[in-house]
């Protein structure tokens, strides 16, 4: 299988111009966040999703900014204590935020959502991250409305770390729905500076092709380190 190049707005300076440039060559993906452009990711890349619908995003829920927090609070969504953490993963917050992202880029069905480095829910506490992902595969019911094609997880660390696997995911995704799941992908950093999966792989180990065995979408990110 080949690999594509995908727009990552990640420290982009220049999101408008990017998402322009990206579809123009043929670009078939764009991987966002909320919480990217101190907050002003979505807004930006809004006209040009709009004026080349066949663009897929990527977007994220987890991370926020204050001013989200602090709309999430006045939503009751989120208590303050809650805000001022800048990450949840708990269902409440993760329904508000993919109808927010749904609103905030113009689409009425959005292609992926990820859920953003769910290992910071409970560190080092792996039964307890497990019932919170479970819990925040709540975005099953989108799928289930129609407004979302499909979701996954985004990681820094955690499937390196081990704090849960490519099976373990499955498992908990097929819980949450009660059989059949949309969990259809993974984003972890691939770089030859986190050479972990890569090495991993040549020994036919690890999560690049435990995920691709599973028929996962594996993204990767931070390709240039």
């Amino acid at each position: 299988m080949t690999a594509q190049l995908a727009l990552g707005t990640y420290r982009c300076r220049a999101i408008p111009e990017a998402a322009v440039r990206a579809a123009a060559s043929g670009t078939q993906w764009i991987d966002t966040d909320p919480n990217y452009a101190t907050g002003r990711a979505h807004d930006l890349l809004a006209p040009a999703l709009a004026a080349h619908p066949s663009l897929r995003i990527a977007t994220k829920a987890g991370y926020f900014t204050a001013a989200t927090g602090a709309d999430a609070v006045n939503d009751g969504v989120l208590t303050e204590d809650q805000a001022m953490v800048g990450h949840s993963l708990t269902p409440g917050y993760v329904r508000w935020q993919t109808g927010r992202n749904r609103e905030q880029l113009g689409r009425e069905r959005l292609d992926l959502v990820l859920l953003h480095n769910p290992e910071r829910a409970h560190p080092g506490d792996r039964l307890a991250l497990h019932r919170a992902m479970r819990e925040a595969f709540v975005v099953e019911e989108a799928v289930a409305a129609g407004h979302v094609a499909g979701y996954g997880i985004a990681t820094w660390a955690g499937l390196e770390e081990e704090a849960f696997t490519v099976g373990e995911l499955l498992t908990l995704a097929t819980e949450a729905a009660s059989g059949r799941h949309h969990l259809v992908a993974v984003q972890m950093p691939v770089s030859l500076v986190m050479m972990t999966p890569i090495a991993q792989a040549l020994d036919g180990r690890g999560p690049l092709p435990a995920a691709a065995g599973a028929g996962l979408r594996v993204m990767a990110s931070h390709t240039l380190g």
